[in-house]
């Protein structure tokens, strides 16, 4: 379902920097004028609004309950440009300014201003200058999706889906993190099978498994590509792979391992703003038997989640840094035909994302090891597993100090072997919360590959 609703005109959403008309063309149409994922829906609160940045667009997603409908309206209130996003949907089911409560209903029209009398209330909230700044949306394959143009332009573009996940037999795994890189880092990144062997070995990876990749580009125009890899990879033990770029922030593999399951590799891209994207990384399964299956879904989301972020972790500080280097990348291998296809994808088609913007400064290790606010805290899984261990440590602190006094007092030494054990055994759980918190927090910025 599709929610279009026009723009205020008097809030312009060009690039800021010095364009020509044919860049500027550019960039409207193959970036401006698309569909962005924003949220997977599970993540969001219908109780609350929730900010987003889309394309250097600060957002507020929200739900309307009388139409059913996921709202994105501009992060600004008309009347004072306070975030809208800092407010509350009250009791009419409207999203209310945290500043003076002037509220908007799904439409973006403003319908009520407490200060004002009721006559003139009426004919301010009639004002077009009252009125939010609207984007559409759209729900699909469990995304919330935000079109960043204008909204009567949303309809004329495809929602960048994967169609085979229309099929209900996947098992399909989701995370996201927001990622202190530029979009087009992260997909030049996620398309170059050959940097898996080094860059992840010991986790999805190992280094006795590279080998020549010779893969074909077997599609290209402005929508994109895509790619073909015979042999595939782990030297051909797991099949062929074959490779989809939707452009402008879509791309996934597709590998059928014989005998065993076909599994799917999703990412989006999302660009925030320059120099930073939401990850959005979907890894769908379709196993052979049934254990492999009922193994993945018994495993709480929330400990997978700490192992993507590992994953993620490999090469997150050097990804970073690269984006800012001054050198241009030699492509001497047939490895790079992924990557080759995306630069030419860039350079002849549709140009960056933030034409001629300055990268932030570049951060240091322990900012790029920040987990809570780039997943936690964003995460419903994880944010309630952070949440658990706050309730669960105080309850285990308490029945530790009672075995302790137990243990002490008790006759028997068979009462008090038992107790002390319970005692070790507490302590053990005591460190392993102690340890899940840090992990929810930041990584430790060890790559596995560089472990002894």
């Amino acid at each position: 379902m599709v929610a279009s609703i026009p723009l205020n005109p008097d809030l312009n959403t060009e690039p800021k920097s010095e364009l020509d008309a044919e860049a500027q063309q550019r960039w409207q149409e193959h970036w401006q004028q698309r569909w962005y994922p924003v949220a997977y829906l599970q993540d969001l609160d219908p109780l609350r609004p929730t900010p987003f940045t889309l394309l250097g667009q600060d957002l507020v997603l929200w739900w309307e309950a009388e139409s059913s409908q996921w709202r994105a309206f501009a992060d600004i209130c008309p009347h004072r440009q306070v975030p809208l996003s800092e407010g509350r949907i009250n009791e009419r089911g409207e999203l209310e300014c945290p500043y003076h409560g002037w509220s908007f209903n799904g439409e973006g029209h403003c319908t009520t201003i407490p200060q004002a009398e009721p006559e003139a209330a009426a004919s301010a909230c009639r004002n077009p200058r009252s009125a939010c700044r609207s984007h559409a949306t759209a729900t699909a394959q469990g995304l919330l999706f935000v079109f960043a143009g204008q909204g009567e332009q949303a309809e004329l573009a495809e929602l960048p889906r994967v169609p085979l996940l229309d099929d209900p037999l996947w098992l399909v795994q989701d995370t996201f993190r927001d990622l202190p890189m530029d979009a087009l880092t992260l997909l030049e990144n996620v398309l170059d099978v050959s940097h898996v062997p080094f860059t992840h070995h010991r986790t999805v990876g190992k280094r006795q498994n590279a080998a020549p990749v010779q893969a074909e580009l077997t599609a290209s125009d402005a929508a994109g590509f895509s790619v073909s890899w015979p042999e595939g990879p782990r030297r051909g033990k797991l099949g062929s792979q074959f490779t989809t770029f939707v452009a402008p922030a879509l791309m996934w593999h597709d590998l059928t391992a014989k005998g065993f399951a076909r599994f799917l590799t999703v990412v989006y891209a999302t660009p925030i703003r320059p120099g930073e994207c939401r990850l959005f990384a979907r890894f769908p399964f379709q196993f052979r038997s049934l254990l492999p299956r009922l193994l993945l879904r018994a495993r709480p989301q929330w400990l997978q989640h700490l192992g993507n972020h590992v994953v993620l972790e490999d090469d997150q500080v050097f990804l970073h840094w690269q984006e800012r280097a001054q050198g241009k990348s030699y492509l001497p291998t047939s490895a790079d035909v992924y990557v080759r296809a995306l630069k030419d994808w860039v350079a002849g088609v549709a140009g960056p994302p933030f034409p001629a913007a300055t990268l932030p400064p570049r951060q240091g290790p322990a900012q790029l090891m920040e987990r809570y606010e780039s997943h936690t805290r964003h995460c419903r899984a994880c944010s309630g597993a952070l949440q658990g261990v706050s309730r669960w440590r105080p309850v285990l602190l308490g029945a530790l100090a009672v075995e302790l006094l137990l243990a002490a007092w008790l006759p028997g030494l068979a009462a008090r072997v038992t107790l002390v054990l319970l005692l070790g055994l507490g302590a053990l759980l005591l460190r392993q919360l102690n340890r899940w918190e840090v992990l929810l927090m930041r990584g430790d910025g060890q790559p596995p590959r560089n472990r002894l």
